[in-house]
């Protein structure tokens, strides 16, 4: 009776239009890298997202909400479509987040006109089979040292991302228009993804793109830092490029990525 109760009460929610399920889908930035949590794995935007998303449902359908995350770090959008996108179709969610082909686009010689063909097709497929999908952008990375280089290849397909978003009727979670994450302090020392703070940003973000209540600004203002000098910038320079730079190229000459043996932290769609 219990579980005939729980479908109800699931039913109600979903034809008044709220967010019952939710599943995220992506690489290592939905996965939450650069956000840990205490049992070893990671939190992320879409943990904190997800917890917004139950707060918005009346108490006796907060403890029905349920949460998918198939994120895995270094992931390339081929390999999403592949092993994340059908597990979405088969759990059916309210919603997904779909955040793919940054790390496509980060590799030399790729082609952000052919990355966001194969985008538009996952979210064709994608939005055929679930109730609403969400599509993210790129960063703006005119300040982040690592990817300034590419910022008009990642400003090519934020663009496209946009125009698949107006066709499929889609969500945007721009990230380009999000200024805090332009200070040094939204950042994880790898200056390839997102402190706690960043990802806290990103969460907020995301439920204002779906019209809910943020319990803060996502774009407030950073508390006023010291001015850092020349020497501990060179510093800091040298520090990351050994501890972080030397590994990452030494993983692309290997042919290897952050996510071999990784797989999903939340493959099921579970109540958080």
């Amino acid at each position: 009776m219990a579980d005939d109760s729980n479908n109800i009460q699931q039913g109600v929610i979903n034809q008044q239009g709220a967010i019952g399920s939710y599943a995220a889908i992506g690489d290592s930035f939905t996965e939450g890298v650069g956000d840990p949590g205490p049992d070893g794995t990671f939190v992320g935007w879409a943990d904190r997202f997800a917890v917004l998303l139950a707060d918005q449902l009346p108490d006796p359908a907060h403890g029905n909400f349920r949460y998918a995350n198939l994120a895995v770090r270094g992931r390339l959008l081929d390999q999403i479509v592949e092993e994340q996108v059908p597990r979405a179709k088969e759990l059916a969610p309210d919603l997904v987040s779909f955040c793919a082909g940054g790390n496509d686009i980060i590799r030399p010689g790729t082609d952000p006109d052919d990355v966001a063909e194969r985008f538009e097709r996952a979210v064709a497929d994608l939005t055929r089979s679930v109730g609403t999908v969400m599509v993210t952008t790129g960063f703006d990375t005119r300040n982040v040292p690592v990817l300034r280089h590419l910022r008009g290849k990642i400003a090519t397909y934020t663009a496209h991302v946009r125009s698949i978003a107006d066709r499929y009727d889609c969500p945007v979670l721009d990230l380009w228009s999000l200024r805090s994450v332009q200070d040094r302090r939204a950042w994880d020392d790898d200056r390839l993804h997102l402190s706690p703070e960043g990802h806290t940003r990103v969460a907020l973000r995301a439920a204002q793109v779906l019209g809910l209540e943020a319990p803060a600004d996502p774009d407030q203002e950073w508390p006023p830092q010291a001015q850092r000098g020349t020497l501990e910038v060179r510093r800091d320079d040298i520090h990351w490029a050994r501890e972080y730079l030397v590994p990452w190229i030494g993983r692309r000459l290997r042919g290897e990525s952050s996510g071999d043996h990784v797989e999903a932290k939340r493959p099921d769609l579970l109540p958080l």
